[in-house]
């Protein structure tokens, strides 16, 4: 930890994400992964056509992007409140931290405990998660319509994704906060709802 950082200027405000899902998100995913493998000569096709296993590939893939899409409005939000966190405190105000900063912790530099919560919730690769969010942030500023993208977007969109944020990233200069000593939480929305009505029930 820095000396001259106070620990209330080092304490980040909790990253809260809120569970989003379609009715039938999961067996879309699943009907995706599988058409994936039958599209690549790995599982059999069966009966159905080229066209039904795209069908089913980009079905779930547009469920893929419609998740990241509400993981990266509330990753964005995270960041701004970090920024705003930042720019109250004297001793940070001026050290060239931006987003791109807090977009480089939370990708490469996540700390340990919120990686161990992370998989605790069955999330192993949340590096991909993170940085696919956050580029799709960059481009969508409302929840797409199926028929606002094409199946090229939709087929390979996290190849789209990580470049959309390696180029944000890209964009400025930034100071490398991963020595700086910053710390967070992060909970699931409902989580967070319960831990605040038991400590204002305390109060």
């Amino acid at each position: 930890m820095s000396p001259e950082l106070s620990a209330s200027a080092l304490a980040l405000p909790p990253l809260i994400l809120h569970p989003f899902a379609e009715s039938n998100g999961p067996d879309k995913l699943k009907q995706s992964q599988r058409a994936n493998l039958m599209l690549q000569g790995l599982l059999p096709k069966g009966e159905l056509t080229g066209e039904d296993l795209d069908r089913a590939l980009l079905d779930g893939r547009f469920s893929e992007i419609l998740m990241l899409f509400y993981v990266g409005k509330d990753l964005a939000r995270w960041i701004d409140q970090c920024l705003e966190h930042v720019d109250r405190q004297p001793e940070l105000r001026d050290s060239g931290i931006r987003y791109q900063s807090f977009a480089a912790m939370l990708v490469s530099h996540t700390p340990p405990a919120v990686q161990a919560k992370l998989r605790r919730w069955g999330v192993a690769d949340y590096r991909s998660i993170f940085t696919r969010a956050l580029g799709l942030n960059t481009m969508l500023g409302s929840a797409p319509e199926r028929y606002s993208l094409s199946d090229e977007f939709v087929r390979n969109y996290y190849r789209y994704a990580d470049q959309l944020f390696l180029s944000r990233q890209n964009q400025v200069s930034f100071t490398d906060v991963e020595n700086m000593g910053f710390e967070f939480e992060i909970f699931a929305s409902g989580e967070y709802s319960k831990m605040l009505e038991k400590e204002w029930a305390e109060s």
